[in-house]
């Protein structure tokens, strides 16, 4: 058996993003546990993605979640959705599943604090996709890799890499894949907020 406190700072190894991985302190072998504080205007990490290896629920213990929700294919969107992406607000007291390959976001975007568990199975997840489309197969889902020469999204089919573009306005390289006004994936600058829709276009 193994306890751990949410409000320890021994047990919080993320305090900037108001995170603590439980399943660390935990040692769960099966499940990965994060707790989550998020202030408003605040967001979980990664952006817009999907885990092609591991199942993940979300589950509001206080104040609310946005999430945006992207599909690919009409089997998997949901009946009320504009275009390819829509937005789902989770409260507290209700949970929300995500299976493989569904791209998501989530954010704070109301005026007190959101507080939410995150529980993923199997516990390692290392096939992230982002929702952009391979420039030389035209699939959607490409992964990013981080090496000493930067991020390359690369993909899974037919294995063509490319080093996705910086952000124009301000120069800052690494950018996150979120829904556009046209709720359509496009890459979102985190610093400045400008939007790239395009960000793959050089080799």
């Amino acid at each position: 058996m193994r306890r751990a406190s949410v409000d320890d700072p021994a047990s919080n190894d993320d305090l900037d993003a108001g995170r603590t991985r439980l399943s660390e302190h935990l040692a769960t072998t099966d499940v990965a546990v994060t707790h989550y504080r998020l202030g408003p205007g605040d967001g979980f990490p990664g952006g817009l993605h999907a885990h092609a290896d591991q199942e993940e629920v979300f589950v509001v213990l206080a104040g609310e979640s946005t999430f945006d929700v992207y599909a690919t294919d009409d089997e998997s969107a949901d009946s009320d959705a504009a275009a390819d992406g829509w937005t789902v607000t989770v409260r507290a007291g209700e949970a929300i599943r995500f299976a493989r390959d569904e791209f998501r976001s989530g954010r704070n975007d109301a005026d007190r604090d959101l507080v939410a568990i995150a529980v993923g199975a199997p516990p390692d997840s290392e096939d992230v996709r982002v929702p952009l489309s391979c420039p030389a197969c035209g699939r959607v889902g490409v992964r990013p890799t981080v090496s000493e020469d930067g991020v390359q999204l690369g993909c899974p089919d037919c294995g063509a890499a490319r080093t996705p573009r910086a952000c124009p306005a301000c120069g800052r390289e690494e950018m996150q894949v979120g829904l556009g006004e046209a709720s359509r994936p496009v890459a979102v600058c985190p610093d400045c907020d400008t939007e790239v829709a395009d960000p793959l276009s050089r080799g």
